[in-house]
């Protein structure tokens, strides 16, 4: 429920003026509370990323937005759930700075919504309380199995497709295919995961076709593998992590919802057959939107384990319209492993120990958004599960099935989905999966 917006504590100053470089407005921002989240949701008029922060004595939860303006129509809420107050003021010479005075402490996560259904950019902040929040998703999503998590490594181009070369002739398919190998490999060696590949040879496999395998083997996760290059000689080089962009979300969703053969497919584990486009749409961006936003974590992992082996081209996350992104369901990664047109690049990308390096790099981001993250029914799961106390009942007819505890009878399990949600978000607000809300419905 949404609950009524009570006054400030201070009071606040009409807009600040915009100045050069076209500042982020807050423009609103909505409360609701469950038994063991606070969420707030910020209405911005742009895309933003600000630093998020805790302070103690008293417990706070800070927001710096580094160029930002409060919009004149702005209304705060006041005590709602865990939160007992807000706060504006300026930051710097053009900065926004909220602060959310907390009754305890909390454990604080942000994340950005693109527009979507009539709504603009939305900043969600969710905060839930410590000691309930994580009993809570452990009681909903602890597994009875203990299945290993499958990754789909992609070792870009093959065969007729080589590729970009570099300056001493290295192809871009050669050195793919060796990081990707050498990838499988050290995923296939570690407890509760395995991996598959698109390709083990020197051949080519259409780029539609190589998420389509991963999406037919129930993939938990999809990684490309390329390497980059610059045209002209120019002296870029480094590694870089790639997701799926907004706008490749919709022109998949697009043709998705436009070509009769998908109909009857799966999305997140939904057909669309048979369904309403309104209401087909509706599915599939809420499937999207989860993969979308699981594919920036794990991205973020991995670019993390890059920084140690080789300087990062880009330091965050990027994100572009490939094609091999484009799975509705599949949380799907692009690692530029170097640049080849580089001559310093390339004679990492010939050594056997930078690939051995590169590779072990990859699996241990993976690794580390799934001891995270972990699936339901999943030997990750099971692990956080008991790390956390958690003891998991099995019926002797499930005893080989894979599946998740229901949840508790005084738990809401019932949620009308409003315009511009998405399925991570409303995992989120309740303490769950994405899996557990997929599995129920």
């Amino acid at each position: 429920m949404i609950l009524p917006l009570l006054m400030l504590c201070i009071a606040l100053a009409p807009a600040w003026p915009a100045h050069a470089g076209s500042p982020i407005s807050v423009k609103n921002v909505r409360v609701t509370d469950t038994k063991t989240n606070t969420r707030a949701v910020f209405d911005l008029s742009g895309p933003a990323d600000p630093k998020l922060f805790q302070l103690k004595n008293p417990d706070r939860v800070v927001l710096d937005f580094a160029d930002a303006h409060l919009d004149g129509a702005f209304d705060a809420p006041g005590a709602t759930g865990q939160m007992q107050d807000v706060r504006v003021g300026r930051h710097g010479k053009h900065g926004l700075r909220v602060v959310l005075d907390m009754k305890s402490s909390v454990q604080p996560k942000s994340f950005l919504l693109d527009p979507s259904g009539g709504m603009g950019y939305r900043l969600v902040l969710d905060m839930s309380a410590h000691g309930q929040g994580a009993s809570v998703a452990a009681r909903q999503t602890a597994p009875v199995g203990e299945r290993k998590v499958l990754v789909a490594v992609d070792p870009g181009h093959g065969g007729k497709d080589v590729g970009a070369r570099g300056p001493n002739g290295l192809y871009e398919k050669t050195v793919t295919l060796a990081i990707g190998k050498r990838l499988a490999a050290l995923i296939d060696k570690q407890p509760g995961m395995k991996a598959m590949l698109t390709r083990t040879g020197d051949y080519y496999v259409p780029l539609e076709k190589r998420f389509e395998m991963a999406r037919e083997h129930k993939a938990d996760l999809f990684v490309s593998i390329h390497a980059n290059s610059c045209p002209h000689h120019c002296d870029a080089r480094g590694a870089s992590v790639w997701v799926l962009s907004t706008h490749g979300k919709e022109s998949e969703a697009g043709r998705w919802l436009a070509h009769s053969e998908n109909a009857s497919d799966l999305v997140g584990g939904v057909s669309l057959d048979n369904k309403s486009h309104t209401l087909a749409a509706v599915l599939l961006d809420l499937s999207q939107g989860a993969s979308m936003h699981a594919s920036r974590e794990v991205g973020h992992d991995v670019l993390g384990a890059l920084k140690g082996i080789i300087p990062l081209y880009k330091r965050k996350v990027q994100h572009a319209n490939f094609v091999v992104l484009r799975s509705p369901d599949v949380p799907s990664i692009l690692v530029e492993t170097a640049f080849i047109s580089s001559r310093r690049d390339e004679r990492l990308l010939r050594s056997p120990s930078y690939r051995e390096k590169m590779a072990h790099a990859i699996m241990t981001g993976i690794q580390g958004y799934f001891r995270t993250t972990p699936p339901p029914g999943t030997w990750f799961a099971a692990q956080w599960a008991r790390k956390h106390g958690v003891q998991v009942a099995m019926k002797p007819s499930d005893a080989s099935k894979s599946s998740t505890l229901s949840a508790d009878a005084d738990t809401q399990d019932l949620h009308k989905v409003s315009n511009g949600e998405t399925l991570s978000g409303i995992a989120q607000q309740y303490g769950v999966s994405i899996h557990a809300i997929k599995d129920a419905n």
